[in-house]
């Protein structure tokens, strides 16, 4: 192993600490503070200098493994007001939005800003978010999460109501996460520069079929709606088998482009 391979673990440092599949905890590396768990406590302040992929031992001798987090673990751990748009969804929305660095995004709905952190992330360092967030208690929720997944510099939070339009022209991308989509969409078509995409996120049928009747209307084409099923598997040598739980609906997922009549 080399030097290479190696990154330290610094004061301050957002780690995963991880005992087992189920066991995983995010957290940070500070002077003076302990973390319990039912396997023991934990100094915090022992992580700072040590090497991600490494372990730290609790007061009862057991071993947590030091992982670097990820976006999911920041996605999937944040303080949650609201239900979040889980990564089976987001995933399909940043490919099929063509969302990455240098992109400018808006969305309607921050809510506990689970899909702004991985938006935030694809687009930085030289593209920006603008979210909207109607509720301020919401917003600084949001405002508390992104900092924590160290994305906020690439965020504009604005506390105001969708439905009443939106400030920003000629952005490359969309995502819509309201509970009357339809009444956007016309906002949205003003903002959104030419033959770009637009993703609406409802839990029910029946918000799909009045947001794809006004898509149409508005002037948006190649008009999809998908629901996306994840199913797990425990892999174990000669009794492999899928989960007995598994993510299944959480909403459907329609897309669209913008066109001039």
């Amino acid at each position: 192993m080399t030097e290479l391979d190696r990154e330290t673990v610094k004061e301050n440092d957002y780690v995963l600490l991880y005992f087992d599949e189920r066991r995983k905890w995010l957290t940070k590396a500070l002077k003076g503070r302990e973390f319990h768990t039912h396997k023991g406590i934990l100094k915090l302040d022992e992580l700072a200098g040590k090497f991600y992929g490494d372990k730290i031992v609790s007061s009862l001798n057991f071993d947590f493994w030091i992982l670097k987090p990820t976006t999911y673990d920041y996605m999937m751990r944040v303080e949650r007001p609201t239900q979040i748009m889980y990564p089976k969804d987001i995933g399909i929305i940043l490919l099929k939005l063509g969302i990455c660095s240098g992109k400018i995004v808006l969305e309607a709905g921050t809510g506990s800003a689970a899909m702004t952190i991985a938006i935030a992330t694809a687009v930085k360092p030289e593209g920006h978010l603008y979210t909207y967030e109607v509720r301020p208690e919401f917003a600084e929720t949001a405002e508390r999460n992104l900092r924590r997944a160290g994305v906020i510099d690439y965020v504009t939070i604005r506390n105001l109501d969708a439905l009443a339009g939106f400030q920003e022209k000629n952005v490359d991308a969309i995502t819509i996460d309201i509970g009357e989509p339809w009444r956007v969409l016309s906002h949205a078509y003003d903002c959104l520069k030419g033959g770009c995409p637009l993703a609406s996120f409802s839990p029910t049928v029946n918000q799909v079929e009045r947001t794809v009747t006004a898509l149409k209307k508005v002037g948006f084409i190649d008009v999809d709606t998908i629901e996306c099923l994840v199913r797990t598997m425990r892999v174990e040598e000669g009794k492999t088998r899928p989960s007995t739980t598994m993510i299944g609906h959480t909403g459907y997922v329609t897309f669209a482009r913008k066109i001039f009549r």
